[in-house]
């Protein structure tokens, strides 16, 4: 089995890979490459069709887990001959959309980060125009483009990630995992959000990723526990 990790922007997916990192070691291997969301929606489509024929040919050789900002149906082809568990993490979508604007604002690197990243800092994007642009509207629902959710065998939530972390240990890996912390923001979640109006509005432009949190909340619901 090989677990194929998708890091949604936010979900404490990096704090998740580290942990994934110290418990397979060399048999890890990270896929931050892409930049896929900072391209136009019919070039990375492309670009991740072309990318899982080519993981197809060649393999993962011994890596058991690959993580990292991808769109997942690049290693869908690969399922063919290789047995994959596809994993990821969600989290509310306006608590997501805040924390990744403050995030942005108090990471930015002019040399090294990414061209959307350089966009909102570089021309003073406000928490509106952020949480309402068309670039960045329905983030999960963008990377799960051609991948249903019900292709992931396991969904994390964020808002639950130390219980969710166990959960996933003891189905996958027959270990406990230490819960690491990395990135995290001093700006979390809604009690940063200007208003109930303005909180309204973001729901209506985010409603197809608020279905797919909803979808993956009634999932963690209806998991098998103990």
């Amino acid at each position: 089995m090989t677990i194929i990790s998708l890091h949604l922007p936010k979900t404490a997916g990096t704090s998740f890979g580290m942990s994934l990192s110290t418990h397979f070691g060399d048999r890890y291997r990270e896929d931050y490459a892409d930049q896929g969301i900072s391209k136009p929606v019919a070039q990375r489509c492309e670009a991740a069709l072309a990318a899982g024929i080519e993981i197809a040919a060649q393999g993962l050789g011994e890596i058991e887990c690959v993580h990292g900002h991808f769109l997942p149906v690049k290693y869908l082809p690969l399922a063919a001959t290789r047995e994959l568990t596809f994993v990821t993490w969600m989290r509310e979508p306006l608590a997501r959309m805040i924390s990744h604007y403050y995030y942005w604002q108090e990471s930015y690197d002019e040399k090294a980060s990414a061209p959307h990243h350089r966009q909102v800092i570089e021309q003073g994007w406000t928490l509106e125009q952020f949480c309402l642009s068309e670039q960045f509207r329905n983030i999960y629902t963008q990377y799960l483009w051609n991948f249903p959710l019900d292709n992931f065998a396991f969904i994390g939530i964020s808002e639950h990630y130390r219980e969710d972390l166990q959960e996933f240990s003891r189905r996958y890996l027959s270990v406990s995992l230490e819960p690491r912390s990395r990135n995290a923001t001093k700006y979390s979640g809604l009690r940063d959000a200007p208003d109930a109006a303005f909180l309204d509005k973001v729901r209506e432009f985010h409603a197809a990723d608020i279905e797919l949190y909803q979808r993956a909340l009634l999932r963690r619901a209806r998991r098998p526990r103990g």
